[in-house]
């Protein structure tokens, strides 16, 4: 019989790892759509007068796929959090400021709320169902 105590450890483990994937699935599956559509996306970005969209692009494509895919695994998943981290900051500020539009305020708030959660993660780690919680354990 599992102790009370150990159940609700796994929880707690299952539920980080469920939360860590919610949070960065949306990351994961827009850098794949940028890879999808490149040109339309470049051209998207070079619309709101950013210099080279070609070079921004594949920066922004792999700090969400590295970072979200590191994030899931929770292999060096602070380090996954910090690139999305990075990768919000400049995509917040430049494409969804315009707060006089309700949608463009959402998208600010979506934002800012995955701001918060890779902080989080950021802070306290992946939990114990990561690769990084195993590497720990073997030194």
């Amino acid at each position: 019989m599992v102790a009370n105590g150990d159940f609700m450890e796994w929880l707690k483990a299952l539920g980080v790892l469920i939360g860590r994937i919610l949070l960065v699935f949306v990351f994961l599956k827009s850098g794949l759509g940028k890879i999808e559509n490149f040109q339309g996306t470049a051209q998207y970005m070079a619309s709101y007068g950013m210099p080279y969209s070609h070079f921004f692009l594949v920066g922004a494509i792999f700090f969400e796929l590295v970072g979200s895919i590191t994030v899931i695994l929770g292999f060096f998943a602070r380090y996954g959090a910090l690139l999305l981290l990075i990768f919000l900051i400049p995509t917040t500020l430049i494409f969804h400021n315009i707060f006089v539009d309700p949608k463009m305020m959402i998208h600010f708030m979506k934002n800012t709320s995955m701001f918060g959660g890779l902080l989080i993660l950021l802070s306290f780690g992946p939990g114990r169902l990561s690769f990084d919680y195993l590497r720990g354990k073997k030194r």
